[in-house]
Formats: C-alpha cells, sequence, structure tokens
C-alpha cells in the first residue's frame, strides 16, 4: 500500500501526512523524555506489534523526525532519538496532553492501561515557567517511577528517571496527579488528603514554585 496524503497544498493537511497516522504521535511522546531502544518503545506501546512499530520508525527516520543512535559505553546500545525537527514537536504533544486532561478520568477504564510516563507528560503540560525563572530539578515519583524535569527560564527539559540532585520531590499516585492535570484538584487538596507529598526539599521556595505551576490546570467544568 502507497503511503497515503490527503493531497492539500495546506499546512495542516501537510503536517498530518507526516505525524497523523495512528501510534506517530505517541511514538514522540515516548522520546520527549529521552532516546529509547527498539523494546522500550514496544514495552511503552502496548498494542502496537513489532512490524507496525518498525514501520511507524522507518517513516519518522524518512521524514527526519527520529535518527538512530547508540547509547554511551558500557550499554553501548542502538536507540531511537528525536531530531530537532521531532523535538519541535513538543509543544503539539503537550497541546493535546492540556487537551486530553479534561476527557481523562482519575481511575482508568476496565481496558485501559495507564503508566507512569504518561502521567508525568500530562504534568509537564502544566510547567510554563517564566523568563526569570531560576534554574531548579523537580522530581515527581509517579506510583513509585522516577521522573525528573529541569527547569532553566523558559526552559523545560523532561527525562525519566530520577535527578542527582533534586530541589524538590514530590510522591504520589498516578490519579492524584491526574486530578491536578485536569484541574479538578489543587495541590494544596493533593496534599491534605495525602494523594501527593513533598517528600524532599532542598529549598522552599523551589517546594512553592514546583507547586504553583502544578495548579496552573484549568479547572475542568
Amino acid at each position: 500500500m502507497g503511503k497515503r496524503s490527503y493531497d492539500q497544498h495546506c499546512t495542516v493537511a501537510r503536517a498530518l501526512d507526516v505525524v497523523g497516522e495512528r501510534w506517530t504521535l505517541l511514538l514522540v511522546r515516548e522520546l520527549l523524555t529521552g532516546p529509547k531502544r527498539f523494546k522500550d518503545l514496544l514495552a511503552g506501546l502496548p498494542g502496537i506489534g513489532t512490524n507496525l512499530l518498525a514501520a511507524r520508525l522507518r517513516a519518522l527516520e524518512e521524514n527526519g523526525i527520529l535518527l538512530r543512535g547508540t547509547l554511551p559505553p558500557p550499554a553501548g546500545t542502538g536507540v531511537y532519538e528525536l531530531t530537532g525537527l521531532g523535538r519541535s514537536l513538543e509543544p503539539v504533544i503537550l497541546g493535546l496532553s492540556r487537551w486530553g486532561s479534561r476527557l481523562v478520568e482519575e481511575e482508568p477504564r476496565e481496558r485501559d492501561e495507564r503508566r507512569p510516563a504518561w502521567v508525568a507528560m500530562a504534568l509537564r503540560s502544566l510547567f510554563e515557567p517564566e523568563a526569570d525563572s531560576p534554574p531548579e530539578v523537580y522530581e515527581f515519583r509517579i506510583d513509585g517511577e522516577a521522573f525528573h524535569l529541569r527547569v532553566e527560564g523558559c526552559k523545560v527539559e523532561t527525562r525519566q528517571g530520577a535527578a542527582e540532585v533534586p530541589d524538590v520531590v514530590v510522591s504520589g499516585g498516578a490519579g492524584a496527579f491526574l486530578s491536578l492535570s485536569a484541574g479538578r484538584m489543587a495541590p494544596e487538596e493533593a496534599l491534605g488528603s495525602g494523594g501527593i507529598r513533598i517528600e524532599g526539599e532542598r529549598d522552599g521556595e523551589a517546594a512553592a514554585r514546583c507547586l504553583k505551576m502544578l495548579g496552573s490546570a484549568i479547572p475542568t467544568a
């Protein structure tokens, strides 16, 4: 089957020609937290299957959205990572995450998969720091799995795994963090109920800034 196209001389249609296929933007979502091996992507996208994953990766590589790399020694494993063009899709993913937070229930439906990494992306969508924001690292432990956000000015970098020296550590369950991202719960409520906890902070002001951004979601009607 040939490559499908909307055949429209339109910027939106042309973008969707490249990233509009099923699974494609979810692949970009997975790679926004750093390079991944094929088996990592397969595990992070339950239901995709090896053949379809290989096809989507090949198409993204052909369109300059990702490239193949190798992890530094001692791992030396082949990975996929986003190019600059691929990373420029981050605002699109974050916008979809903010929009989708209104549609996702606090607890998954019976047939739904849920991964801490996906919840971390919903949290990332809340962080829009000011240009004069000091450099800080916020670590989140979602159902025991660690992610961290490195903030410096307007720039925010999301990475999987624990931070070396976090300024604040916030832990909690995926449901509580999703309620924050949807605006169904304020950080003060989540802290008061035990849904989230401040487990480590080097700087009380850093914790306050982190909680302020966690509370920036537009309340769900």
